[in-house]
């Protein structure tokens, strides 16, 4: 579907981890200090707690607040499998990150068809705004929340579909993504170091595509289970629906097919060499017409004077695709209906006899010809309306706090970085 075809490209979900977070969506600054705890043992940590509660008062004297049984049964916030420190902002999902690293190496792709990374794409804007910040900002801005909200949207979207489906797909999930890797290898001739290559231009290796594959075929099982059911399309949907898509997808253009006299004044002999060229010409034309409409034919007529051609279409041809000198036909075919000559046409070093043989007008495919493409498109907007729908209640579920305060982070980063 186009909605998880656009993200096909984009960086995978990142890894589960990040520091002790209330609320499904918020942004926590991240500093090297902060994961020393995760080096200490647990006996040193609960020492840590115990010497903060004295700290702070709450050591009643005799016996402290927290027995040492109720304190082995406390929580710790998590603590493996973190994302790297990075010094800087992450935005926190549920209970997952996205680092501005990863938004910033995040593979797109550019309208050209072209894979980069992100700061690749940006790197020519910066450049151009390397003294005016808040210029690069605002023509940067727009794009970078859309690539975001893309990526929240994908790891809420897998987070459901994950809850929902539980462990019971492992098995079928593990060779459908095995069957998409043997597919995107076979797409390169099994030439792998070209899929080395183009992995790595993605920002991935087989082992992160192939989870990658999972996560996209599992979301895809997930959101065809929230479509809404088939209901009949009315007549009225279906021609709303053709007229929409009839000036894109069902123009049939307008055509000619014509016999063509073309004299051409420049290239003509003449009987004395100071005769006047155009004069001749006109009166060859007055005579070539004559013997036209007397029934001799057209092909033969132009073989018997040199600097006078015939031009001939076996199939009919659109009026806009006529180059000068030719494109005045289009204006004169519309005078005359098909079987009818034009008298002679001038223009510039060239006198045109034209015999119409078909003039189709421009119209559009009937209704009845295109039902099936009309009917498709309706589907696919009503489930595109569907995922939509499904993937803003899910955005909603998110408490976005500082997301702003993120993407400004993000976009300084790629400005500093492009203009080193």
């Amino acid at each position: 579907m186009e909605f998880l075809a656009k993200k096909l490209m984009i960086d995978p979900a990142p890894q589960r981890g990040g520091v002790w977070l209330r609320g499904e969506l918020e942004i926590r600054r991240m500093r090297k200090d902060d994961f020393l705890l995760t080096r200490l043992g647990e006996a040193l940590w609960r020492s840590l707690v115990l010497g903060l509660l004295l700290i702070a008062g709450c050591y009643r004297g005799d016996k402290p607040k927290f027995t040492e049984e109720e304190l082995a049964q406390m929580p710790f916030a998590q603590r493996e499998g973190l994302p790297k420190c990075s010094g800087g902002f992450v935005l926190a999902v549920g209970d997952k990150t996205i680092t501005a690293d990863e938004v910033i190496e995040s593979p797109i792709i550019t309208p050209d068809g072209a894979i980069v990374p992100l700061i690749e794409y940006f790197r020519p804007i910066a450049i151009a705004q390397k003294n005016d910040f808040e210029q690069f900002r605002e023509q940067a801005r727009g794009e970078l929340e859309q690539i975001l909200a893309a990526k929240v949207s994908d790891i809420l979207l897998y987070s459901q579909a994950q809850k929902d489906a539980g462990e019971r797909l492992d098995e079928a999930l593990e060779k459908a993504a095995e069957a998409e890797v043997r597919k995107f290898t076979a797409s390169f001739k099994d030439d792998y170091a070209r899929v080395e290559k183009a992995l790595k231009e993605m920002g991935m290796d087989r082992r992160s595509f192939k989870e990658r594959q999972k996560k996209i075929i599992l979301s895809q099982e997930y959101i065809r289970q929230q479509l809404p059911e088939n209901k009949p399309i009315t007549y009225s949907e279906l021609l709303d629906c053709y007229n929409k898509m009839k000036e894109e997808f069902f123009v049939r253009p307008a055509a000619l097919k014509f016999r063509l006299i073309d004299i051409d004044v420049a290239k003509l002999e003449v009987a004395e060499a100071n005769g006047n060229r155009q004069k001749q010409a006109r009166e060859l034309a007055s005579e070539l017409l004559g013997r036209i409409q007397a029934g001799e034919d057209f092909s033969k007529l132009a073989e018997e004077r040199s600097g006078v051609s015939f031009i001939g279409f076996s199939n009919p041809i659109q009026p806009a695709n006529l180059q000068k000198p030719y494109d005045i036909l289009a204006a004169e075919a519309e005078r005359i209906e098909p079987g009818q000559i034009t008298r002679p046409i001038e223009t510039g070093e060239h006198i045109f006899i034209m015999k119409l043989e078909e003039k189709r007008p421009r119209s559009f495919k009937p209704l009845k010809e295109v039902q099936e493409e009309v009917e498709a498109k309706i589907m696919l907007d009503r489930h595109k309306q569907a995922i939509d729908e499904f993937t803003a209640k899910l955005m909603q579920q998110a408490a976005l706090g500082k997301k702003g305060e993120f993407i400004d982070f993000c976009l300084e980063k790629i400005y500093r970085m492009s203009n080193r």
